[in-house]
């Protein structure tokens, strides 16, 4: 099968996906030297039929598409979905309902962010082909190798899915898979409002001149950089945002002094550019510097009790079956070994019932972690 090119051919396509209850869906894209991904091919999938849709198509219009993957009847199938979404999301779109394979594979058993082709080579023993991986997907005409590939990547999801579901579904963890979809479908996940680009950052400081200053440099570059489309790396490392907002340079020699920015870029187009806009930013710091919250204070967290939360995650999760990652990080144990009432998700939802509230009967003196041979095992001891 050809790559879809035409409207009419993408029009009969999609209407018939949609009468299947999913439709998986890949796509390959390339960004390396641009801000926003470039969409080279979209792959869809349903237990009857495959195919690839070429967006580089001279006149292709994919609003067919498009309104497939918001068709709230049709569940929407992908592995380590948040790249696809974003693209998606850049075309007014975001798929749902949706199901990523890599959330379902970690809450299975399959390990943390368990990769699409070991998934497939454990579920469905079928090894998958690796040699156009690395390729330049923008190139036409795609050779028979790049179309084989891309479509594989769709047919095997569109059979992985059913046997992933069954498999949670079994074991009554459909639910886990849901709640984490919850935050892959959040529309504020993919903002590119340049004027909330510094909350992405995290400023060290809290005086009015450092957050305006901050604040200015971070709208700047990632306005610069949509502007001109190239990675925000390329304009200002995240580190120089830092740097500039502690140093204020106002002047070329004063930004061709800091180490984090570009041998001179203070006496640049961009750095004339950015010295202006920390100008008008520091006319009136107390205006332009951006409400920050501060996390309250916390003691330090005592290292012997996160290191037994650790060994009790690592003895939950194993009895689950179920990535230590997707139940807690050890950002979560920290905070939980200092507040009982820590707002972090383990303490929340199926979290608590696999692990939160074991994790405070171990604080209180309520457990025991004993040694069986090779296994550790969580006694509850008597009061």
């Amino acid at each position: 099968m050809t790559p879809i090119t035409s409207n009419e051919a993408l029009v009969e396509f999609c209407a018939r996906l949609s009468q299947s209850p999913f439709v998986a869906v890949d796509t390959e894209f390339m960004r390396e030297t641009t801000f926003w991904p470039k969409l080279c091919l979209i792959q869809a999938a349903t237990p009857d039929e495959a195919g690839v849709i070429d967006p580089l198509a001279e006149g292709l219009d994919l609003k067919p598409f498009l309104d497939l993957l918001a068709n709230p009847k049709i569940e929407k199938v992908f592995h380590a979905a948040r790249q696809d979404v974003e693209i998606f999301s850049n075309l007014g779109v975001i798929p749902q309902p949706m199901f990523d394979t890599q959330v379902a594979g970690m809450a299975a058993g399959f390990g943390d962010q368990v990769a699409y082709d070991s998934l497939v080579r454990q579920m469905l023993r079928v090894e998958i082909d690796k040699a156009s991986r690395f390729t330049d997907w923008s190139r036409r005409p795609l050779s028979q190798a790049q179309h084989d590939y891309a479509l594989a990547d769709v047919t095997h999801l569109a059979k992985l899915y059913p046997k992933l579901r069954a498999r949670l579904e079994s074991e009554g963890r459909l639910a886990w898979v849901a709640e984490e979809m919850k935050a892959l479908i959040d529309p504020a996940l993919y903002e590119t409002d340049p004027e909330i680009a510094w909350k992405r950052l995290k400023p060290k400081r809290f005086s009015a001149k450092y957050l305006a200053a901050f604040k200015a440099a971070a709208v700047w570059r990632e306005r610069t950089a949509q502007e001109r489309d190239q990675p925000r790396g390329r304009i200002l490392k995240d580190e120089a945002i830092d740097e500039i907002a502690t140093q204020l340079p106002l002047d070329p020699d004063a930004f061709n002094r800091l180490r984090a920015v570009p041998k001179g870029f203070g006496s640049s187009r961009l750095g004339t550019d950015l010295i202006i806009t920390l100008k008008q930013a520091l006319q009136d710091p107390e205006a332009n510097a951006p409400e920050v919250e501060r996390e309250p204070r916390r003691d330090p967290a005592p290292g012997a009790v996160v290191e037994l939360l650790k060994v009790l995650l690592k003895a939950k999760s194993e009895d689950a079956g179920v990535a230590p990652k997707l139940i807690a990080t050890v950002a979560d144990l920290e905070r939980i070994a200092v507040d009982d009432k820590a707002d972090v998700d383990a303490l929340n939802g199926w979290r608590r019932k696999v692990f939160g509230e074991d994790a405070l009967k171990l604080k209180r003196g309520e457990l025991a972690l004993v040694l069986n041979g090779a296994k550790v095992e969580v006694v509850e001891l008597e009061s």
